[in-house]
């Protein structure tokens, strides 16, 4: 691909252009008017002085629009032959292109002055209205075609800058995006293994301990180890089918568990070996989905720590409908031994039960809390509103 030439390149070319046409006049021009001197070495000087400010005036433009129009009224006073106004045209121009308002209407002001100066000092027969008026004219379109250009350029940079910005914004939202919804899925993730993992921990160990005496006993654990893994399968194929790329091939995906398939949950849990009463509160309504599926990993989840940390303990799980709000209420209060407090889930390294109950509460704008509860054991409290999501 071809580089564009540089800007001093565009000026040196301007100027020798414009000192060529003064050149052409000045080399041509044999037969002088009334009052008109010839040229001499100072006029090639003045020429050339009057040219060089247009290679100068991106840098420097006050100074060259000085030494410019100074060399213009000397060469007027000279009365040379060769028409000095071209330069000035194209300094006007570049003037406005390149410099603010502050420097570019003084420019065109100082500019009209001095060659309607140099035009009145010029012999009777060239000094006409007509030459006065076009110089103007001239002076004038000028600066108008420059500072137009210059505010085209100026809206053509800022809309690319805004372009520029509003897709970085539109990156930096995508990439927000993905890490939001990582984190999500890793708390699903979380939620499905861990729960799993855990009740078929509980009833391997239960398995285990009864194959030799009670093979009845040992069957229902295997086979409670069996359904909740293909359940645990079936959460995990749904929940890693959005990270498949396009074109890829899905596997059947189940719906997201809600409010509503508590029983299932409640029949894992009490394989495992903890009792589950639930009490619901209220008329039963529909909930957003976001919210069904939030309540059921909260109580998924605490049921899980349960059976982490309390043994054979028993819970009860509370369900409050009210018409701007869902609560769950989630408590072990019977101890795993007489006089024994049940340590609360642990959030260290290991433990991001309690860290992703709360942050499924909060996308919502919710209320959570997670604590000691009174008769030993340990509550978990979390609500919904529903007005927020629904309104």
């Amino acid at each position: 691909m071809r580089q564009a030439p540089g800007p001093l390149l565009i000026d040196g070319i301007t100027a020798l252009a414009v000192f060529a046409l003064m050149a052409q006049q000045l080399i041509t021009r044999l037969v002088l008017l009334s009052g008109q001197h010839p040229t001499t070495v100072l006029t090639w000087l003045l020429a050339a002085v009057i040219v060089v400010p247009i290679l100068t005036h991106r840098r420097f433009p006050r100074a060259s629009v000085a030494v410019c129009l100074s060399a213009v009224a000397l060469y007027a006073a000279g009365r040379y032959v060769a028409y000095p106004g071209y330069a000035i045209f194209v300094l006007t121009f570049d003037i406005a292109l390149h410099s603010d308002e502050q420097v570019s209407i003084p420019t065109l002001f100082a500019s009209a002055v001095v060659l309607g100066v140099a035009v009145d000092l010029q012999p009777a027969k060239v000094a006409v209205v007509a030459t006065y008026v076009a110089s103007e004219i001239f002076v004038g379109a000028a600066w108008l075609a420059g500072w137009s250009l210059r505010r085209r350029r100026a809206r053509w940079t800022e809309l690319q800058a805004r372009t520029e910005r509003l897709e970085r914004e539109r990156e930096e939202e995508a990439r927000r995006a993905v890490t939001e919804e990582r984190l999500r899925i890793a708390r699903e993730l979380h939620d499905v293994i861990a729960h799993s993992m855990s009740v078929i921990a509980v009833q391997s160990a239960v398995g285990n301990h009864v194959i030799d005496t009670q093979p009845a006993e040992a069957h229902q654990a295997l086979a409670a180890i069996e359904a909740t893994s293909r359940s645990a399968l079936t959460e995990m194929r749904r929940l890693l089918g959005v990270l498949r790329q396009e074109g890829e091939p899905r596997g059947s995906l189940a719906p997201a568990p809600g409010l509503a398939d508590l029983a299932s949950l409640v029949t894992q849990v009490q394989d495992a070996g903890l009792r589950v009463w639930i009490s619901v509160e209220g008329e039963r309504r529909s909930v957003p989905p976001g919210i069904d599926l939030s309540a059921y990993r909260v109580i998924q989840e605490a049921l899980t720590n349960v059976i982490k940390h309390a043994g054979s303990a028993a819970a009860t799980v509370t369900i409050r409908y009210r018409d701007d709000s869902v609560t769950v209420e989630i408590a072990n209060r019977v101890p795993a031994a007489p006089g024994v407090r049940v340590p609360p889930p642990r959030t260290g390294s290991s433990g991001h039960g309690i860290i992703g109950m709360r942050e499924r509460v909060a996308v919502f704008g919710g209320e959570f809390a997670a604590g000691p509860g009174p008769d030993g054991g340990f509550l978990v409290r979390a609500c919904f509103p529903i007005a927020q999501v629904t309104g």
